[in-house]
């Protein structure tokens, strides 16, 4: 997936927009690092529209993947981004000042708990997420193609 001459959409919640752009226009010198936490620029086609939608997510590393969660803060529908990547798992990733493409996947029961545990130490409110909706918020995990 590439983004450099398309036209992508930025998150529609506005605290998260403004993130994106001062993330974008400082190439993460600004934004990586959120409220004590690392976050990336995930941006995803859209499953209906076709358009490229971007939003920021706290991430973890496993190995030479990311990781993120789609919690939507416990909310009881998965978010919207985690939706087009089950349609469309190519996905373009920004951490810092770097840009790479990734296949995206949701996280194997096998491998869930554990990554799980560790998101949960960079973000505890995913636990609280988790006892607020019923259903089993997904882990995904990004393996960049390089």
């Amino acid at each position: 997936m590439t983004t450099n001459d398309a036209h992508v959409y930025d998150s529609p919640e506005g605290w998260v927009a403004d993130h994106i752009q001062r993330y974008v226009e400082t190439n993460g010198e600004e934004g990586h690092n959120w409220n004590g936490v690392p976050t990336l620029l995930l941006t995803t086609k859209g499953r209906k529209s076709g358009k490229l939608r971007r939003t920021a997510l706290i991430y973890g590393t496993s190995g030479s993947s990311y990781v993120v969660v789609a919690s939507k803060g416990g909310d009881d529908s998965h978010p919207a981004w985690y939706l087009n990547l089950t349609e469309n798992p190519e996905v373009a990733v920004q951490v810092g000042a770097e840009d790479f493409v990734a296949m995206a996947r949701t996280a194997e029961d096998s491998e869930k708990p554990e990554l799980w545990q560790l998101m949960c130490q960079i973000w505890p409110a995913y636990e609280e997420y988790q006892t607020k909706t019923d259903r089993p918020i997904p882990v995904v995990v990004l393996d960049p193609v390089r």
